[in-house]
């Protein structure tokens, strides 16, 4: 069984710590408790590591957020990956930040890169890890502006447990897919 989990972000040292990169972040994180490294593959870089009956495979497109799609679909298409066992990690602005919620299908409240996936793919039934950023803090402020600024001091201090917090989701949800595929 392969099972998919792409991380969200921008690629380049001017991104790195911003909201809008959390998925590689927390990618980042777990890809280190693996003891994984990463590797180039055409427009992304990725690892792998066997868990149980399941290999699992590590996403972070290295394009631009708006076209994330391209790479999600090419790995999967070539892994034989369906949507149902696709895991995408990112930044949520209707989720309050520290709060963390997993989702399945459904819309893509304006984030392109959840929105390049769901059109590369052909679908919206892929798996979601949403990572809450909150809102701008100040009124008028432009949300791309907003998710594009880095972490507060504050909020870096509580990044590394949520991100603990987030990687045990994504243990949790590769056990499930697991456990589901034994039933069939």
């Amino acid at each position: 069984m392969n099972l998919l989990i792409a991380g969200l972000g921008n690629p380049g040292t001017k991104y790195e710590k911003t909201r809008h990169n959390i998925g590689f972040m927390i990618l980042d994180e777990y890809c280190q408790d693996e003891k994984q490294d990463w590797t180039t593959n055409k427009n992304s870089l990725y690892a792998k590591f066997n868990y149980k009956e399941a290999t699992i495979h590590l996403l972070k497109p290295q394009e631009y957020m708006n076209l994330s799609g391209k790479e999600v679909s090419r790995i999967a298409r070539m892994l034989k990956i369906p949507s149902s066992h696709i895991l995408v990690v990112h930044d949520e602005i209707d989720i309050p930040f520290a709060k963390i919620k997993n989702k399945i299908g459904g819309g893509t409240a304006g984030h392109n890169g959840l929105g390049d996936i769901v059109e590369r793919l052909g679908n919206s039934s892929f798996h979601r890890l949403r990572f809450g950023v909150g809102k701008p803090i100040h009124p008028g402020m432009d949300v791309a502006d907003f998710v594009l600024q880095k972490f507060s001091t504050e909020e870096m201090t509580l990044l590394p447990k949520l991100m603990k917090d987030s990687i045990q989701r994504i243990q949790d949800w590769i056990r499930e897919q697991i456990k589901i595929a034994s039933k069939l």
